[in-house]
């Protein structure tokens, strides 16, 4: 499996995100939306970046039971109740990805949600990795 990750010069200068990954690979893992939730399905964490941490830490437990790396994701879509917030705290998050993640960015996406299906999550991360 090869992954490619494309950054056009003329694009802007991408931080914590790629542009474009190209993927080449035998296997597709959907990893479906993942919260905060710990494993008796309570939302914890008082704030976006405690909550941000464990879904991502969701997220890439789901990943690695299927075989992968964080290295293997090429999609990643962050869904939050509150944009301000994530923009404010965007330096943290991007500390608490590459912590668990690394450096290997995926191409991602941030949308502004009402609200998620438990009242009290914040941040929800779904992606696609290409394993070999």
């Amino acid at each position: 499996m090869t992954l490619r990750r494309t950054n056009p010069a003329h694009l802007a200068p991408p931080t914590g995100f790629s542009h474009a990954v190209t993927a080449t690979g035998s296997r597709l893992v959907f990893l479906a939306g993942q919260t905060a939730l710990d494993p008796a399905g309570r939302i914890t964490g008082a704030d976006l970046p405690a909550q941000f941490a464990r879904a991502l830490s969701n997220l890439l437990a789901a990943l690695h039971a299927s075989g992968g790396t964080p290295a293997d994701l090429t999609r990643v879509t962050v869904y939050t109740t509150d944009v301000a917030a994530y923009r404010e705290h965007a330096r943290e998050l991007g500390r608490v990805w590459r912590d668990q993640a690394g450096r290997d960015y995926p191409a991602m996406a941030l949308v502004g949600v009402v609200r998620l299906w438990d009242e009290e999550a914040l941040v929800e991360l779904d992606g696609i990795a290409v394993l070999p």
